[in-house]
């Protein structure tokens, strides 16, 4: 029963210590004791049918307790043993506040409580400040004195930024008692096994000790690039799906954790390049522009259709509708990656495409994606006889990719909440702010 520790981690294994060692050694899951019937059970692990009946039994009200779905006996007398009821879920909703406005308002009142966050972007997108930023003002009762936890792999990260947000911020300076950074708690995971051990063990124990109500991992994908991406490796295939397989078990572990101990839980996440052949007209859609991955019978199904040729004029006028496979992962991942959902894309856009590493497996994981975006803009140089455009500066949106409470960002960055960094933190642009036209196409008129 290798999953029955994961799945049910209070079920009492010591009294069936005798059952347990062979239904392991014929792969018997948990699973199978809810689904398969326990004549076949016992048959397959050679075991006294009475004796398996019993665990079944035990493994299914364990779950159903677990759940708090009430039982027929309860039923009939009209109880209800749900762990909460819809009038209390809304009720008990709380979040953890940006220390802006806007922005929480856009994340429909902050990082929620409960649920797994993912903060994705380049490194040059302010991840780390972001993160601190939200540590120590929870908002709930008594908000400064609840302690944010802070994991990392490799050291103590140090942000300078952090001493001066606390200086130079009107809510934090207002604020009686007086933060400090002494509060958070950093905790370092070099490899992938101190990682679970720490999230398994010593995170409960801290949490129940210091009121911990934010945990902060940063960077997820750090510790899997090293485990499983290291170079002249063999099995690559075989490595994936191991790490398909932790991915999940460390979602699970970390969804548990929120649930059972109501925080937030932000997890940092890095980003990679994507590329595509952009080599048609301006004007063009990406997607068909480029040649996608798709199975063998997707490939028969076509025929000897392929993608619109880069010599034709004008685009259709759906330009997603031409894709040769629209169930791709190369067509999909636009809508829940952050990056490429734009239908007209600008050339600058199209050469500044990210995808959120772990891929799809972790997408699943998360209930909350938010993706920092960062263009650049270009504009005339110092000589002005150069033609060449030169870098002038960088604009930055924070976008909402899905969430459980709140309405996903528009296509491209409509919807999303423009925001720069100041000495006091991050904060939003404001709404009434003029945008130059050709601005918004990474272009500064001249």
């Amino acid at each position: 029963m290798t999953d029955l520790a994961s799945v049910l981690p209070g079920f009492p294994t010591q009294q069936y210590a005798r059952l347990l060692p062979k239904l392991e050694k014929n792969l018997v899951t948990t699973t199978d004791l809810l689904t398969l019937d326990c004549v076949e059970v016992a048959k397959r692990a050679q075991l006294p049918l009475l004796d398996v009946k019993r665990l079944c039994n035990a493994v299914l009200e364990a779950l159903q307790q677990n759940l708090g779905i009430a039982g027929a006996d309860n039923e009939a007398q009209g109880s209800s043993t749900l762990k909460k009821s819809g009038k209390d879920i809304v009720s008990s909703w709380n979040t953890i506040s940006t220390l802006d406005d806007d922005l929480d308002r856009a994340l429909g009142g902050g990082i929620p409580i409960g649920y797994i966050t993912e903060v994705t972007g380049e490194r040059q997108n302010p991840i780390p400040p972001h993160a601190p930023s939200i540590s120590p003002t929870p908002s709930s009762p008594r908000p400064l004195q609840l302690r944010p936890i802070h994991i990392h792999r490799i050291r103590p990260p140090h942000n300078p930024d952090s001493p001066q947000l606390l200086r130079t911020h009107p809510v934090l300076t207002s604020s009686n008692p007086k933060p400090t950074l002494d509060n958070v708690i950093s905790i370092v995971t070099p490899d992938l096994e101190s990682q679970d051990h720490i999230l398994r063990f010593q995170v409960p124990v801290a949490i129940s000790r210091h009121s911990v109500r934010l945990i902060i991992l940063d960077s997820v994908a750090a510790n899997y690039r090293a485990e499983f991406e290291r170079p002249g490796g063999v099995g690559n295939g075989a490595n994936m799906a191991q790490r398909s397989s932790e991915l999940i078990k460390l979602g699970q572990l970390l969804r548990t954790i929120a649930r059972e101990h109501n925080i937030a839980i932000v997890v940092a996440n890095q980003v990679a390049d994507r590329f595509s052949n952009t080599s048609g007209s301006v004007g063009s859609s990406p997607v068909l522009n480029r040649t996608t991955q798709s199975s063998p019978l997707a490939r028969r199904s076509a025929g000897t259709s392929t993608s619109p040729s880069s010599s034709l004029a004008a685009p259709p006028p759906t330009p997603f509708a031409g894709t040769p496979d629209p169930m791709s992962l190369d067509h999909q991942q636009r809508w829940f990656t952050g990056w490429g959902d734009d239908p007209h894309p600008s050339p600058v856009s199209l050469q500044n495409l990210k995808t959120p590493s772990l891929g799809l497996i972790w997408t699943t994981q998360i209930a909350f994606r938010i993706a920092l975006i960062k263009k650049p803009v270009y504009g005339p140089g110092l000589v002005a006889d150069e033609e060449e455009l030169v870098l002038q500066k960088w604009r930055r949106w924070m976008k909402v990719v899905f969430a459980p409470h709140v309405a996903a960002s528009g296509p491209g960055v409509q919807g999303a909440v423009e925001f720069e960094i100041r000495g006091m933190g991050i904060a939003a642009v404001g709404t009434n702010r003029a945008v130059d036209v050709g601005e918004e196409d990474g272009i500064l008129p001249t």
